[in-house]
Formats: structure tokens, sequence, C-alpha cells
């Protein structure tokens, strides 16, 4: 169950949204559509504003120990919800299989709403401390710590397919079954991501945004 005070991530702009869709819609005259054209200016300056503010305002926190993730902005929280971790304890994720949740700074790079878990939010895993200690541990190549690295500096999504692991993200549970529901409550049980239950994730998606920054600990 989330707890905490809420805040709007659309902020105090939603009557001057909707005046600006109803003037673009219907130009009435010459004058109406080049106001029109100002408004579509106006609108879309408004809507980058909104969405570097979610990336700027707003971060996760995740604490595996506490099975806890935490939505703040400026130090105040926001959100809080229980969440299920990784089934393989305890530690940073090492490699492909061991189950386990990384821990370490990430960020958003993309959002899937028709998963099979409902919702999945994607993180950048592996990040450039993930590469760092596949590539010392022997776990990837050079060639692919290379690949990683340049992803990450390009802002694109790192390869996915090296033996460090990836599809590491935030979900709900798909299919709710009250089996189902009491395993979350009790036991972690992920391949590695962050679970929360459905309507969880769903309340938690207006708070996201590409490059909106996640740091899991332990």
């Amino acid at each position: 169950m989330a707890t905490g005070r809420h805040i709007s991530p659309e902020g105090g702009n939603g009557h001057i949204r909707e005046k600006m869709r109803s003037d673009l819609q219907y130009p009435s005259s010459p004058r109406s559509r080049c106001a029109a054209r100002f408004i579509a200016v106006a609108w879309l300056s408004l809507s980058l504003l909104a969405a570097t503010k979610v990336r700027a305002e707003y971060e996760i926190e995740v604490n595996k120990t506490t099975h806890m993730l935490v939505v703040k902005a400026d130090q105040e929280i926001l959100e809080t919800f229980k969440v299920s971790v990784g089934r393989g304890g305890p530690g940073d994720k090492l490699k492909v299989g061991d189950k386990k949740t990384p821990v370490g700074t990430y960020r958003v790079t993309g959002l899937n709403a028709s998963s099979r878990f409902d919702t999945f939010i994607r993180l950048n895993y592996p990040n450039v401390k993930d590469a760092f200690y596949g590539l010392r541990n022997g776990v990837i190549s050079r060639t692919e710590f290379d690949h990683i690295v340049a992803a990450l500096d390009e802002g694109r999504t790192p390869p996915q397919d090296t033996d460090l692991g990836g599809a590491i993200g935030i979900h709900g549970i798909g299919e709710e079954t009250p089996e189902k529901l009491r395993i979350h409550e009790n036991l972690d049980w992920t391949e590695g991501c962050i679970a929360l239950t459905n309507s969880e994730v769903r309340q938690l998606k207006p708070y996201l945004a590409l490059g909106t920054r996640v740091v899991i600990r332990e």
C-alpha cells in the first residue's frame, strides 16, 4: 500500500493545457489560426518543461534490505511502496543467471505498458560500474566493455546480451492471483528486477520519464 503525501507530477497547468487544446482544434478565423500557431509553440514548450521537471525533480530510491521503494523530490518523500527483489539474495549482480538485483545508480531508458508483468520500466543495466567489474572479473571482454560504455555515453540502452545479463527494471506482477500476491508479500521472487503490485507500478509511472534517476541500495 502506498503511503505519504502525493504531489501530482502534472503540476498546475491542467486548465491551461485544456484551453490550448480547445483553441488548437477550433480556430475560427485567420487571427485565430495565427493565435493557434502561437499556442502550439507555447504548448510544446510547456510539455517539454513538464518532461524536464519529471526528470529533474523526481528520484527513485530502492532499499533491497528493507524492501522499500521511495519517490523523492528535493529530499522530500512523496510515495513509498513495499517491493520484492531478486531471489538470488543480497549482494550486487555480477552475471547473468545469478538472480540478484544490481546495486548502484541507474536511469530509466524505456517503458512497456503491455508486458507480461503488466508494466515494465527498463533501467540502463549494466552501467559503467557493472561493466568495469565485469571486465576485471573476466565476465565480459574488452570489446563488450567498450560497447556498453559507448551506449551509456550516447544515452542508449546498453547491450543486453552479454554475460552480465540484462532486462533489469521495475515491473508489476502480471495476472494477479491470491497465491501470487501472497508470494509477492512474503518472498523475493524476481530474476533480478524490482516488483510492485500492478496498481502500485501504475501509480509510480507518472513520476518517471526517460532519464529518471533510480538509486538501488543494499
